[in-house]
């Protein structure tokens, strides 16, 4: 249906689970199974289901992804919010990932709706 790696959501949504994962290496060792961890899969599968849904037959289809990785970006979000409550992310990376990750949210929002309205 459409070629995932030109979206914009997709080009933008693997730019966040860049940063997630250089920002979580340096976390605390004894987070690698917990916090690291969680938040690292769950960046994954917001390009990931982008790409799925872009890979289905029909739009209504691309939909249920995009809702997916919705989930998806409030989850990480939640997740890195306690990472700066707690101290494992500085003021200046928590600017630059949470502007990211509402870029991402806006620009998948866009994409429910345009295909909610078809």
């Amino acid at each position: 249906m459409n070629n995932y790696r030109e979206l914009k959501v997709w080009q933008k949504s693997m730019e966040l689970v860049e940063l997630v994962y250089k920002l979580t290496y340096s976390f605390p060792k004894e987070e690698t199974y917990g916090l690291v961890s969680q938040a690292q899969r769950c960046a994954i599968s917001i390009p990931s289901n982008i790409a799925e849904g872009a890979g289905r037959s029909s739009n209504m289809e691309f939909k249920y992804f995009l809702s997916i990785a919705n989930g998806s970006l409030n989850e990480l979000s939640t997740q890195l919010h306690l990472s700066k409550r707690i101290g494992y992310i500085n003021e200046n990376d928590a600017i630059e990932i949470f502007d990211l990750l509402t870029e991402v949210q806006k620009i998948n929002f866009s994409l429910i709706k345009k295909f909610s309205n078809l």
